[in-house]
């Protein structure tokens, strides 16, 4: 069985790192980017399997990533991570199709175990 590709996307560089060693060590293929062009750019050239995206990155939004994602992969699960919750980016992030949300700072064996169940389910489709 193949990999299980899952792409990080934050702009701060510790949130980066943590996650990509948790992922690590689950037996994932992780790719990191700092902001929305380099995801872009990793997602035009890897099949993903999953996303954690965070919503308040300079330049591209979180928002503008996850439609440009959603346009190239429709049913790519994508997790938005956010320090901010406002009601109007959350109803705009469910309706270009978001998985789940985890508000900054999450709990980071919730996120683990939350995209082990999104990935186990993803896997029958």
């Amino acid at each position: 069985m193949a990999l299980k590709e899952i792409l990080i996307v934050d702009d701060q560089s510790g949130i980066r790192l943590l996650l990509n060693e948790v992922f690590k060590k689950e037996g994932y293929n992780t790719h990191l980017a700092a902001n929305g062009l380099d995801a872009l750019k990793i997602a035009e050239t890897v099949t993903l399997n999953c996303v954690l995206l965070d919503m308040k990155i300079p330049g591209m939004d979180g928002l503008e990533i996850l439609a440009r994602l959603k346009m190239m992969q429709p049913n790519l699960p994508v997790i938005m991570m956010t320090a901010y919750i406002e009601q109007h980016m959350i109803d705009s992030a469910t309706e270009l199709g978001v998985t789940k949300y985890f508000a900054k700072p999450f709990n980071i064996f919730e996120m683990r175990d939350e995209v082990g169940k999104i990935l186990a389910v993803t896997e029958k489709i």
